[in-house]
C-alpha cells in the first residue's frame, strides 16, 4: 500500500482522537525514524516523550526478546523474578524515601491510582490541582488536568477538584486553608504539555511544608520529568524536598507501555489487599522492559548525558531569540509568534519536534542517547528555519 492509502485507511477505521503528522513511519533505530517511502527523520520528540533511550535500544531488544522465549505474561496472581529484579533496580534508584511500588500500565493509570491512595490513607475527597496542569483523559485523572479543551462536556463529574495558579504559593495556602477535606495536591514539577512551565525549587518546598501543616498527601506527576530525562532520577532530587508520591510512566519502558506510583512508607502502610489492582500492571514484558531501561540509565551515565544534551542545545539556539526553559532533555522554547511554521519547517528538514497547548512554545524531548553529532544535526536544521523567519521580520 501507498502512504496516502495507509493514512486514509487509518483514519477511516481509527477514531479521530489525534491530529496526525502526515508521516507513516515504518520502523526506528536510536535516534532515527523512517517513513514507508525511505526518508528519515530526527526524532526529539520520541512519541510523546517516551524514546528515552531512542529507539530499539539493544539493551532493551534483547531483553525483551529473551523474555519472550520464557513467558509473555502472567498477572500479579503469581510472583515474577524479572518483576521482583525491575522492582529493585526501580526502588534502588527512587528517592530513598520511596518504599514501594505499584505497577500499571500508563501515566493515566498511575495518576488515578495516586489520587485513589491518597483518598484512601486520608478519608478525605477533595483534590488540588494546578493551572496547566495534564494529568490524563480518563475520568478520574481528567478531573485533575486543568486544560478546558479536554473537559468540555464532562464539569458536571468532576465536583471534587481545585485549581490555583502554578507556581502561586499564597494561593495553594488559602486553596488549603478554606477547602474542607482536600486529600491531595498534585503537580507536574514542570509542565509539559502547557508549555514546560517552571517554577523555583521554593515553591515546591513551601508546597511540601504547607502539604504538611493540612495532613494532605503530595503526589509528584513525573510521567515526563522522571526517569532520568531531567538529569535526575526524580526532579524532587533537585529540589530538595520529597513527596507522598511519585507517578512514572512514558520513558520507564522504552516503548512498552509501563507505568508506577512510588510511594512512601506512610501510604504504604494504608495499603491492603483488593485496594488496588490491575490485570497487565508488572506483567513480564514491562517488567523486563523496564530493568533494561533502568540498568542502561545507572549503567551508561546517562542521566549526566541528558545534562551535556540540554546545555549544548540551549547553547546552540539561544541567540536566535525567544525564551528557552525546561531541564536536561525536556526542553521549550517561547517563540514571539506560533510555531506551527517552525515546527513544519524542521519536518521539511528531516527533524521532529513537538508543539504545546501554548501556540507559541515548541517543545523538544531529545533521547539520552542522542550524540553531539545528532543535536547538531538539530540545530543547523533549526538555523536553515527560522533565518529566514528573522531576516524577514527586519525587512518589514
Amino acid at each position: 500500500m501507498t502512504r496516502d492509502e495507509l493514512m486514509q485507511l487509518e483514519d477511516r477505521l481509527q477514531l479521530r482522537t489525534y491530529n496526525k503528522l502526515p508521516i507513516v513511519v515504518e520502523r526506528a533505530e536510536g535516534s532515527w525514524l523512517w517513513d514507508v517511502d525511505g526518508r528519515r527523520y530526527l526524532d526529539f520528540y520520541g512519541g510523546h516523550c517516551v524514546a528515552l533511550l531512542g529507539h530499539a535500544h539493544p539493551r532493551v531488544v534483547r531483553a525483551v526478546t529473551e523474555q519472550s522465549r520464557s513467558i509473555l505474561f502472567y498477572s500479579n496472581l503469581v510472583y515474577s523474578p524479572v518483576r521482583a529484579r525491575a522492582a529493585k533496580k526501580l526502588m534502588d534508584l527512587a528517592p530513598c524515601e520511596m518504599k514501594q511500588v505499584f505497577f500499571c500500565s500508563t501515566g493515566t493509570e498511575a495518576n488515578e491510582t495516586a489520587l485513589k491512595l491518597a483518598r484512601k490513607a486520608t478519608g478525605r475527597a477533595r483534590v488540588v490541582a494546578m493551572d496547566g496542569d495534564f494529568h490524563g483523559r480518563t475520568m478520574g485523572s481528567l478531573a485533575a488536568t486543568s486544560h478546558q479543551k479536554y473537559r468540555d462536556g464532562y464539569e458536571k463529574v468532576f465536583p471534587e477538584t481545585v485549581f490555583v495558579p502554578f507556581g502561586d504559593e499564597a494561593a495553594l495556602r488559602e486553596a488549603l486553608r478554606h477547602e474542607a477535606g482536600v486529600a491531595a495536591v498534585i503537580v507536574e514539577p514542570i509542565q509539559s504539555m502547557a508549555g514546560v512551565t517552571t517554577a523555583p525549587a521554593s515553591y515546591f518546598q513551601a508546597m511540601r511544608r504547607l502539604c504538611d501543616e493540612a495532613g494532605t498527601m503530595l503526589v509528584f506527576d513525573e510521567v515526563q520529568t522522571g526517569v532520568g530525562r531531567t538529569g535526575t532520577f526524580s526532579i524532587s532530587d533537585r529540589y530538595g524536598m520529597r513527596p507522598d508520591m511519585i507517578t512514572l510512566a512514558k520513558s520507564l519502558g522504552s516503548g512498552v507501555p509501563v507505568g508506577a506510583v512510588l510511594v512512601n512508607q506512610k501510604i504504604a502502610d494504608t495499603v491492603g489487599y483488593g485496594d488496588q489492582g490491575t490485570t497487565f500492571g508488572g506483567g513480564m514484558m514491562a517488567m523486563a522492559a523496564m530493568e533494561a531501561t533502568l540498568d542502561a540509565l545507572r549503567e551508561d551515565g546517562l542521566m549526566e548525558r541528558a545534562t551535556e544534551i540540554h546545555d549544548r542545545i540551549f547553547d546552540g539556539i539561544r541567540k536566535y531569540g525567544g525564551t528557552l526553559r525546561g531541564e536536561g532533555c525536556l526542553i521549550g522554547l517561547e517563540a514571539s509568534r506560533p510555531v506551527a511554521p517552525i515546527l513544519k519547517g524542521l519536518r521539511d528538514e528531516g527533524v521532529i519536534a513537538g508543539g504545546s497547548l501554548d501556540p507559541n512554545v515548541m517543545r523538544l524531548m531529545p533521547p539520552l542517547t542522542a550524540t553531539d553529532e545528532e543535536v547538531d544535526f538539530f540545530i543547523d536544521a533549526f538555523a536553515r528555519v527560522v533565518e529566514p523567519m528573522l531576516a524577514a521580520d527586519h525587512e518589514d
